[in-house]
């Protein structure tokens, strides 16, 4: 966006600033309007410095002018437009003398102008700098002023090219005059035209001086946002599509990143197709100035620089079966991959053909060192796939469905890793040819881990973790060799990754805090590649609550409603002061496939109990639901009372305003529920875990009311009954009877 548009929507406040400024230089506001885009174009501070270029700039405004009240009249607006006449004539008379002093204060007002929107910015957003988006704000100015800049050189250089015919022609007559004339050169006429057209080529020299600094300025220009763009912009996209691949919750989109990459692109080939012109007036004019060889060279290494890293892998290699598995890949099963041209331009709509290798330039260090060797399994010369346009905003992409692996060759015995410590990397090349350019590309996919069975899945994503957590270069395929050591805030961060990823909910401090200890060994937060993976790990333990939580739990883990990896030691510490009935959701530590258990606390006697049940496992969810079990679960005491023990999630939900919304409803037939069927629960249930102690003897049996003999009449008034009916269903009336028929039966 222009300067001078983004000025016009600032608050009132602001535009009154503005005002301000140009009245205290006491220069018309009216000429910033009118040329705004052609001003902030011009480079002020040079032309303050040197009176050749202040001088060009000043004729320049003046052809500014001229251009503008042609429009008017074209448009028949001359009257509603401001007085160019009166504007120009004030330029002539206060700058015409000395271009210098407007040289001065156009650069004065705009840096003003400057600061005006920066200390808006900062008001308006209200918060403390940050420095990636005032980096980011400042590159997409730079963009827009180069767009504005090469406008104007394409402006300038059509212009030059007119001024010269012109030149060129009044010069031919000139000559067919003097010939006419029998060779009198001396003839007022022609000595007047002989000045007119030396003093039009001293001006086309110091138009054409003034377009070679121009196109200085748009290369300097260039240059600062082709390095943003490509040493800074785009290895924070890489860097968060690593983290990402990971698990994190980043934005990986491209639409920022192709939009500035195919806007530096479009005015370098724009600016490369200017100073092609150039060169065409050189030759047509040879006594012309032709452009300098060394802003040729320099527009086409920054245009390489650009095309070279605009091919990017989107969408890393990742099998259709392993989604939050990406970088693992089976031999013999299908991945994707997807690759993206930055440039969107339409001469890239369609691209040279992309071919993948794998491996490429890394086969031999991974042979010495005994590693296995892959091939694509379709044929090389058809695995190619063409770059086509997807949509008006998708940009120029390819993607690659239908890869897989087989081995070529196995491993030696003596290859001191593992299988699922080999690192590799998939290779994309292409070459782009376009107006006499030839440029070979190529983009590696981050390294990835082949597996050829899936036990060997959750150690291969370990791999995956710890390599990509160190940021390695692509092609170290030798890491684990030697892999250095984690930090625990490093570990940490990407364990948050992993839950974040399968259940849409990370890890706490709290949960965090539990898990290092089954890390960290030692207080220097350190932890190594060995404790990580090998042997009896806590990460294989974590792999299979992370298969639990989509499967089973991934709502409860969603809602914050799982304590996580506590303890029973520490559960007990927790619940040991809440009311009895208050419980919590822990997974379970004696189970390495993932299995998920809960405690509640009970104060009876005196006493305090805190219970712990048996682990449910992956079987057991799949029968019933985890709200289902806490809504149905018993405890059976030894007087044969049946209650459900759980009524506050911990630390004081009431159980059915946590759970209710995921209980199961009865069951239905064709979406109907069932007709004259009683509703029927799954039920676990658990005996009562300490029941009292027997006493040495038993006491005697107290007596008891004679049972009603069989000849006791019913009255007939049922209303006149006033003690209950017995009924068999009442377990100490029930044992009553039975005592009372036995002692019959002595």
């Amino acid at each position: 966006m222009a300067r001078w548009l983004q000025l016009s929507k600032l608050p009132l406040a602001g535009q009154e600033q503005v005002i301000q400024i140009y009245k205290n230089e006491n220069f018309p506001m009216e000429i910033r309007h009118l040329f705004g885009v052609w001003i902030e174009s011009q480079n002020w501070d040079l032309a303050a410095a040197d009176e050749g270029y202040a001088r060009s700039c000043f004729c320049q405004l003046l052809s500014c002018f001229e251009k503008q009240h042609s429009q008017f009249v074209q448009e028949n607006i001359l009257l509603q437009g401001p007085n160019l006449s009166a504007l120009k004539s004030y330029m002539q008379i206060h700058f015409e003398a000395n271009p210098v002093n407007l040289a001065v204060i156009m650069s004065k007002c705009l840096s003003e102008e400057k600061m005006i929107l920066a200390a808006s910015s900062n008001t308006q957003h209200g918060v403390p700098n940050d420095p990636v988006a005032e980096r980011q704000a400042e590159l997409d100015l730079n963009i827009e002023e180069l767009r504005q800049k090469i406008q104007v050189a394409k402006s300038e250089i059509k212009s030059l090219e007119e001024r010269q015919e012109e030149h060129d022609f009044r010069l031919k007559a000139l000559q067919q005059q003097v010939e006419q004339l029998n060779g009198a050169a001396q003839v007022p006429v022609v000595q007047r035209e002989k000045l007119h057209l030396a003093t039009q080529l001293n001006e086309l020299n110091q138009i054409r001086e003034a377009v070679g600094r121009h196109i200085t300025d748009i290369l300097t220009l260039a240059g600062r946002a082709a390095s943003v763009v490509v040493g800074v912009e785009l290895p924070e996209w890489k860097l968060r599509q690593q983290k990402a691949c990971l698990g994190a919750p980043v934005d990986t989109s491209l639409e920022q990143l192709q939009m500035r990459f195919t806007a530096v692109a479009e005015s370098l080939l724009q600016l490369r197709q200017q100073l092609e012109k150039l060169r065409e007036q050189g030759e047509k004019y040879p006594k012309s100035v032709a452009p300098l060889r060394s802003q040729c060279e320099d527009t086409l290494v920054l245009l390489r620089l650009v095309l070279e890293k605009a091919l990017v892998v989107e969408k890393q290699p990742c099998t259709y079966s392993m989604p939050q598995r990406p970088l693992v890949i089976k031999t013999g099963v299908r991945f994707t991959v997807k690759l993206r041209f930055l440039v969107k331009l339409p001469e890239f709509c369609w691209l040279s053909k992309v071919t993948p290798v794998f491996d490429k330039d890394v086969d031999e260090l991974g042979t010495a060192n005994g590693f296995r060797k892959f091939v694509f399994t379709t044929d090389r010369k058809k695995i190619g796939k063409m770059f086509e346009a997807e949509d008006p905003d998708g940009g120029v992409a390819a993607e690659f469905g239908r890869l897989s692996l087989k081995v070529s060759a196995n491993r030696s015995n003596e290859c001191s890793l593992t299988v699922t410590e080999e690192l590799h990397v998939v290779t994309f090349v292409t070459r782009l040819q376009l107006r006499g350019l030839e440029v070979d590309i190529e983009v590696s996919s981050l390294p990835l881990v082949v597996v050829s069975s899936t036990n060997q899945i959750h150690s291969a994503w370990a791999s995956i973790m710890w390599s990509n957590m160190l940021n390695i270069e692509p092609k170290n395929l030798l890491f684990f060799l030697r892999p250095p050591p984690l930090t625990w805030p490093q570990l940490s961060e990407v364990l948050s990754w992993q839950f974040f990823s399968v259940g849409q909910r990370g890890l706490d401090e709290h949960q965090l805090s539990m898990l290092k200890d089954k890390f960290v060994e030692n207080q220097d937060d350190i932890v190594h590649w060995n404790k990580f993976s090998k042997g009896v790990s806590a990460w294989f333990w974590i792999e299979g609550i992370l298969d639990l939580i989509p499967k089973h739990l991934l709502g409860l883990w969603r809602d914050g409603y799982i304590m996580g990896f506590g303890s029973r030691e520490a559960a007990e510490e927790l619940l040991k002061d809440k009311p009895s009935g208050t419980f919590l959701l822990r997974f379970s530590e004696s189970s390495k496939d993932g299995a998920i258990t809960f405690s509640w606390v009970d104060h009876s006697s005196g006493k305090t109990h805190v219970h712990a049940v048996k682990p449910y496992t992956k079987k057991d969810l799949m029968v019933t639901s985890m709200p289902d079990i806490l809504r149905n679960y018993v405890m059976k005491t030894p007087s044969s009372v049946i209650t459900n023990p759980l009524q506050y999630l911990y630390p004081d939900i009431p159980k059915d305003a946590a759970f209710a919304k995921y209980y199961s409803t009865r069951e239905t037939q064709n979406g109907n529920l069932l007709e004259g069927y009683l509703e029927r629960t799954s039920t676990y249930t658990s005996e009562y875990p300490t029941p009292p102690p027997s006493p040495p003897h038993p006491p005697s049996p107290p007596s008891q009311p004679p049972l009603p003999s069989l000849s006791t009449s019913i009255p007939e008034d049922m209303d006149t009954w006033t003690e209950p009916l017995p009924t068999v269903f009442d377990p100490a009336l029930s044992e009553q009877l039975l005592r009372q028929v036995k002692g019959l039966c002595e």
